[in-house]
């Protein structure tokens, strides 16, 4: 079946709002080809437009990606930095592109251990896509989903400290606004490459009743036709929200 025969299968009554993706298998893309892990990196930038283009077909309003986590500040200085300016040039290059698509870019994330250059050129670069009204493009940079539930947690002892917010038991509701997502739907569906299943410290709070849809295809290799089957997958499943359903 080819992508127009799988557009048109599409159910737009049950399309997944938030469609999540942990890029997984850059390295291991390039030992298989016999290039430095720096050149998976690039290759995946590649994957990383085809993905926004299908979304924007499909109708799918929000995506986020996990391009860079907490703990991969444990790798090679060499290809943390590599990584990093990888993220930063590429957005550059695509931030027109994604702007003329009517494209909303964000990151989502701690700004710990970043550069203050590094925060004020990805302030710059995002700000100018806030007033569009189209896809939702949230890139997680420096994102771990303990951080981020420690992020929260913090933020609201203070503002409890300083009378801010009343000193009762939480709600759902209100970590969720304490979180770096505080206005983006929790995901639908989360999909992970390169064979691995699980989520690696990504959207843990949010994850909580998503689909979770894995492939053996390793992320330079994700192309159009994996997010429209991993979609008609998700369409085809009932969702229960930890409700049992006759």
């Amino acid at each position: 079946m080819d992508c127009k025969q799988m557009l048109a299968q599409l159910n737009p009554e049950r399309m997944p709002k938030h469609v999540a993706i942990i890029m997984d298998g850059n390295g291991r893309w390039a030992r298989k080809h016999g290039v430095k892990r720096l050149m998976g990196h690039n290759k995946g930038v590649s994957a990383v437009r085809e993905l926004i283009e299908v979304c924007v077909e499909a109708g799918i309003q929000y995506v986020t990606i996990y391009a860079f986590s907490t703990e991969n500040w444990r790798r090679s200085k060499i290809e943390v930095h590599g990584l990093l300016q990888l993220i930063m040039d590429s957005l550059i290059k695509n931030i027109a592109e994604l702007h003329k698509q009517n494209i909303v870019v964000r990151f989502l994330g701690s700004r710990d251990r970043l550069s203050k250059n590094y925060k004020d050129k990805i302030d710059k670069i995002c700000s100018a896509s806030w007033n569009n009204t189209g896809l939702r493009f949230n890139i997680a940079m420096n994102y771990g989903g303990r951080r981020e539930l420690l992020d929260a947690f913090d933020a609201i002892r203070a503002d409890i400290a300083d009378g801010k917010l009343p000193d009762e038991p939480l709600t759902d509701e209100v970590v969720g606004q304490y979180l770096y997502t505080n206005d983006i739907p929790d995901p639908d569906l989360i999909i992970r490459t390169s064979g691995e299943q699980r989520l690696s410290n990504f959207l843990l709070w949010q994850s909580a009743y998503a689909e979770l849809w894995f492939t053996d295809v390793l992320w330079p290799d994700f192309r159009r036709e994996h997010l429209l089957e991993a979609v008609l997958d998700y369409q085809s499943r009932q969702r229960k929200f930890g409700v049992e359903t006759k």
